[in-house]
């Protein structure tokens, strides 16, 4: 997986968990997701991914 798959699984992440239609993800779902992410490509900023779900940072770590 690339970043930008990384960034868009992250945005449906955030839309999903957004939405009162839906069932959000929970916290051990997200982290499994961040396990099998950094599984898949060695450049993955786990911390990162995880800060960004949680609307801390821009997909690019910096401000949003």
């Amino acid at each position: 997986m690339t970043k930008r798959d990384f960034i868009r699984l992250a945005e449906y992440i955030r839309d999903n968990n957004n939405n009162p239609l839906c069932q959000a993800f929970t916290p051990a779902q997200i982290e499994h997701l961040a396990d099998f992410c950094r599984e898949q490509n060695s450049n993955f900023k786990r911390q990162r991914w995880l800060d960004y779900i949680a609307g801390e940072c821009g997909p690019n770590g910096g401000a949003r």
